[in-house]
């Protein structure tokens, strides 16, 4: 326990330095990928959407657009810097379907069963260790067919210049370059979760995946796509 409190202590001082140049820094290179996500995820009218790692608060905006008045979406993020940008988006946008907390994603603090879906955008790769436990986290608080859509950097058996540089990258500067390619497809159906989309991207040369799981019935094991 003490082991994650320190490294979730690093990543919120690390984020909370960075929120106000985050959207400079990323955001520029992330949105395509991150539409993308949200898309196959296919939110509508009237659902409960929650959002893990909620950033600065751009896909908030786009998911109290897609859920109207009658939805509600709701944001978690542990960095109270980028909590504070996304703050200010959502109030400049009028947005009153839309609350925010800080918390861990680890252990989430909303009920079972209470969102039709749940999303996350390059923030899955930051538990490297404890993948499962958000994962599973992200089942309980979903409804029985809720959706799981998670944009994340993808482990592939392939390599070019950037993937090199980027390896090499995080293992030399592992507090700055944080996330590591995971293979998200496998985690999800670990989980378990069904695999409903998969799609593969990239940001400038890094492989990138899309995907939606959708949580079956208690007793589902089935990770495989319909």
């Amino acid at each position: 326990m003490t082991a994650r409190r320190t490294t979730q202590g690093r990543t919120r001082a690390f984020y909370d330095g960075i929120s106000g140049a985050y959207d400079l820094i990323a955001d520029s290179s992330e949105h395509a990928a991150r539409d993308l996500g949200l898309r196959a995820l296919g939110v509508s009218s009237g659902e409960r959407v929650l959002e893990i790692g909620c950033g600065t608060g751009h896909a908030l905006v786009s998911l109290a657009a897609e859920v109207g008045p009658t939805g509600q979406v709701r944001g978690v993020d542990v960095s109270s810097g980028m909590m504070a940008v996304a703050r200010r988006r959502i109030e400049s946008a009028g947005l009153r379907n839309v609350a925010l907390t800080i918390g861990d994603a680890r252990v989430l603090c909303f009920r079972s069963s209470v969102f039709d879906a749940v999303f996350m955008s390059f923030t899955l790769e930051l538990f490297e260790r404890t993948m499962p436990d958000v994962l599973a986290e992200m089942r309980r608080v979903l409804c029985i067919g809720g959706r799981l859509g998670i944009v994340a950097m993808s482990d592939t058996a392939e390599t070019n210049a950037m993937i090199e540089l980027y390896a090499w990258l995080h293992r030399r500067w592992p507090q700055f370059v944080h996330c590591r390619p995971i293979n998200l497809v496998g985690a999800l159906q670990a989980a378990p979760f069904q695999i409903a989309y998969v799609q593969a991207t990239a940001i400038w040369g890094l492989p990138v995946i899309a995907a939606v799981g959708i949580k079956g019935s208690a007793g589902s094991r089935d990770g495989s796509s319909s």
